[in-house]
């Protein structure tokens, strides 16, 4: 690359990094220390036949209080397990489930007892070897103990499989990882009651559903709702139990808010050039608000990630939650005076792209039973795009892909296509997976 190319692209990442300093740490807020002191407090419980189990991820701190080590400096992080047998044969966790690369207590011990004599070696492997699981779960008892997992934040998909002889107990529990300052934390989706009942319109028909969905607003907006933004081109029908485990099992992360820590993150990841897998995402607005959550799926570097925002919206069908949202596909950043960064994030223009991807992304998820298109956005052509609020252009068919997401596993073969034949025919679109 030519020396000015290459200074030119270095000063547009400076920009981007100081401008980022410069607006987030207007809205920046302290980080906050754990507040539960016992992490067995806000286990999550789960049952199926005559076994229970509870789990919880420990924090960093809490991990070093109970292991008298900073195991998260070495992205090491317990995962405490309690399995109740009310059966008459004895189980087995199977440790690789909660992570194909987990630590035994042995090698973990070994990691901090380099320098140390001879008596503190004895006492960090007596301590990590107390604190461990250990099989199996006799008849009638409870067992519990550590699992030594690598280091998530935000969320962590907990994979619990007890094997028996002749049968198994299986469960996939859903986690929020203490001390991670996600958008969804800012918004109180998850805690709140965000619509009152009377407002909550609920569609048993496929047909009404996909009217509702077309007459939903083409595009997210800036504060004020003055202006459109990128394409409301994705719609998930799930919650909790079902599609954002989906989404985790598949890579996808929640993004931080714009607290110091994150900035001083963004900075230190745009200058090393390596990826971040939580990086925050500027505001859109829907329903009077900036969205409930993000997620990402990041490539090697910051500059580049698939991204979506969602969402609550005031619609349930058959009784599920139903999130509209945004996605789509960040590709460099550049210099723009549309953002008060003077900085953006560059997406492919191609918004249609990103959409399928996460379709057949979410295919492999094991928890995708239905998938469609509806319109609503309104197309746009790659030789007359639109422009988002920075004024990247984009192009569209002009349709929201439909994602509904079920608990019980789903095998490829068994999803479903919505049927809404007479009005996609009428359009030239078919059911499907992509475009």
């Amino acid at each position: 690359m030519p020396i000015e190319l290459a200074r030119a692209a270095l000063a547009v990442k400076v920009v981007a990094t100081m401008g980022t300093i410069v607006v987030m740490s207007a809205c920046s807020t302290p980080v906050s220390s754990d507040t539960t002191s016992d992490f067995r407090s806000r286990a999550l419980t789960r049952s199926e036949g005559g076994v229970t189990v509870r789990v919880a991820v420990l924090s960093a701190s809490e991990s070093a209080s109970l292991y008298g080590q900073q195991l998260a400096k070495k992205t090491l992080q317990p995962v405490w397990v309690e399995v109740t047998n009310g059966e008459d044969r004895p189980y087995f966790l199977l440790y690789p489930g909660l992570d194909p690369n987990f630590f035994p207590s042995s090698e973990a011990a070994e990691a901090f007892s380099g320098g140390e004599s001879r008596d503190e070696r004895v006492r960090i492997s007596k301590r990590f070897g107390q604190l461990a699981f250990r099989n199996p779960v006799p008849p009638g008892q409870t067992v519990s103990g550590m699992v030594l997992t690598n280091l998530e934040e935000g969320v962590k998909l907990i994979q619990l499989d007890l094997a028996a002889d002749g049968r198994t107990r299986v469960f996939s529990i859903f986690t929020v990882v203490p001390g991670f300052r996600g958008d969804y934390h800012a918004s109180g989706v998850f805690w709140r009651e965000v619509y009152p009942p009377e407002a909550i319109q609920s569609f048993e028909d496929d047909e009404a559903f996909r009217s509702a969905l077309e007459a939903l607003p083409c595009c997210a907006t800036n504060s004020d709702g003055s202006r459109n933004g990128d394409p409301l081109n994705l719609i998930i029908v799930g919650g909790l139990d079902d599609a954002f485990p989906a989404l985790v099992r598949r890579g996808w992360r929640p993004t931080e808010t714009k607290w110091s820590g994150a900035i001083m993150r963004v900075v230190s990841s745009a200058l090393s050039g390596e990826r971040y897998l939580n990086a925050p995402v500027s505001d859109l607005y829907l329903f009077g608000r900036p969205q409930d959550l993000a997620l990402q799926k990041a490539r090697d570097s910051i500059h580049q990630r698939n991204h979506l925002r969602l969402w609550l919206s005031p619609m349930r069908y058959h009784e599920r939650p139903v999130w509209v949202g945004q996605i789509s596909r960040d590709i460099g950043s550049r210099l723009t005076i549309h953002s008060p960064t003077l900085t953006t994030h560059k997406i492919d223009p191609d918004v249609d792209e990103a959409r399928t991807a996460l379709a057949e992304d979410m295919a492999y998820s094991q928890s995708l039973t239905m998938v469609g298109y509806a319109p609503g956005v309104g197309p746009a052509a790659p030789e007359s795009p639109r422009g988002n609020l920075t004024t990247d252009p984009y192009y569209t068919d002009g349709d929201r892909l439909v994602l509904v997401f079920d608990q019980r596993p789903v095998s490829l073969a068994a999803i479903r296509f919505f049927r809404w034949r007479e009005k996609d025919a009428r359009r030239g679109a078919m059911s499907g997976f992509g475009r």
